[in-house]
């Protein structure tokens, strides 16, 4: 998808609440002091022509190994519920890729300078100035490398088969619901890797199967079960390229109890941009049940964009994620998890109202550990019950220690 076209309906779905936030942390300020990164005028005029054709694309070339790389996002299988179902529907996916060009971006000593100065790393002060802006570097290359558009790449499928995915579209990146042909039990993995396997430098798509009953959680990630300053710019910069990342106290515990009692299919659903895929990937892995990660494609090689992707429309892009995912799998019993610093609130209750039935309980964390969070009405009981309006009220619940929900959880076995 375009991204003027990406950046306009992001702007057309900002909230008041959106708006608000953005004009009293200083987001556009921000967004408008952050280096470009580089531009879809660095493709070649042919690619950059032909992409508008997207995945009936004719012109598309092969990724190149030597000059181009993909990132194979992970994803969950289903079955298509039949509306007159004689026989077991087989095992479908979308499949997600991005195509890049290698070491295109430009002279990343300069944006990972200014990044330093913009979160507060001092000049001159030796190691840790060093130190710093080596992590950023690390963190920033996804975001540095020009896309390629008017790409595809060969895959070998899980099933064994081989499968040409792609072209990409004007973003540079292509989905296509693939259809698997192998035998998986539910809760189980198998993995794509692409052809040659060298062109994945991030590792290989991890596809996760989910047959149609059971339960499902769909969790937030930032401030919900990654601590990531939401409310205020320089607090994301600074967890997104700088800090370790955390988790929130407890919620890996909270996590892991939900998966031993429920074993539940995972979403995790942010407005992070593609960009993040890596980072957010390794960060669940190494705290969290394994799942699909959903982010929004909103800010190829732009730093402006991704705080916008973040602040801004947030609510209609979650909406938007979550009937995708009752497509898939209505049948499933779903948990949903989120925060206070966004709109998963009200996102979350718009899914309740629309859905009756479908969402069985709703966790919201009162964020209170973050300044900006204490001037805002974001956290009254008033904003809760207008965001759960008619929705039973033993469906919902606010907290602040994960350790308050273990009994509501507990409650969920027989619904």
């Amino acid at each position: 998808m375009n991204r003027a076209f990406n950046k306009a309906r992001q702007l057309t779905q900002e909230t008041h609440g959106d708006r608000r936030t953005r004009k009293e942390e200083g987001f556009q300020t921000a967004e408008r002091g952050l280096p470009r990164l580089g531009s879809i005028l660095s493709v070649p005029l042919a690619d950059s022509v032909s992409s508008y054709l997207g995945s009936a694309n004719p012109f598309a070339a092969k990724v190149d190994p030597k000059t181009e790389c993909v990132w194979l996002l992970d994803n969950t299988a289903y079955r298509p519920i039949h509306p007159y179902p004689h026989s077991e529907q087989p095992w479908q996916a979308l499949f997600i890729v991005a195509y890049f060009k290698k070491n295109t971006g430009k002279d990343i000593s300069k944006v990972v300078a200014d990044i330093a100065d913009k979160i507060g790393l001092k000049k001159g002060s030796g190691d840790e100035r060093e130190k710093g802006e080596k992590t950023i570097a690390e963190r920033l290359q996804p975001f540095m490398d020009a896309v390629a558009p008017a790409r595809k790449v060969d895959v070998k499928l899980p099933d064994g088969s081989t499968k040409t995915l792609g072209p990409g579209g004007r973003s540079a990146v292509s989905q296509h619901v693939v259809a698997l042909r192998s035998s998986h039990d539910n809760g189980s993995t198998a993995q794509t890797s692409a052809i040659p396997p060298e062109l994945t430098p991030h590792g290989l798509m991890t596809t996760h199967f989910a047959e149609p009953e059971g339960w499902m959680v769909i969790s937030d990630i930032d401030d919900t079960i990654k601590r990531t300053l939401t409310p205020s710019p320089v607090g994301i910069l600074r967890t997104t390229f700088l800090l370790p990342p955390a988790p929130i106290p407890s919620m890996p515990q909270l996590y892991s109890h939900l998966l031993s009692f429920l074993n539940p299919t995972w979403f995790y659903l942010s407005a992070s941009p593609y960009n993040l895929h890596p980072f957010l990937r390794s960060f669940i892995r190494d705290n969290y049940p394994s799942g699909t990660i959903l982010l929004r494609e909103a800010s190829w090689m732009d730093l402006g964009g991704f705080l916008a992707s973040l602040t801004q429309g947030t609510e209609a892009y979650k909406r938007e994620r979550m009937e995708m995912l009752r497509r898939m799998l209505p049948r499933r019993k779903v948990i949903c998890i989120g925060d206070s610093t966004q709109s998963d609130p009200e996102a979350y209750g718009d899914i309740c109202r629309k859905y009756p039935g479908w969402v069985k309980a709703v966790f919201i964390r009162k964020v209170t550990d973050v300044a900006e969070m204490n001037v805002t009405e974001k956290n009254v009981p008033e904003r809760f019950e207008k965001a759960f309006k008619d929705v039973p009220k033993e469906m919902w619940r606010v907290f602040e220690d994960p350790n308050e929900l273990y009994s509501a959880v507990d409650a969920l076995y027989d619904r």
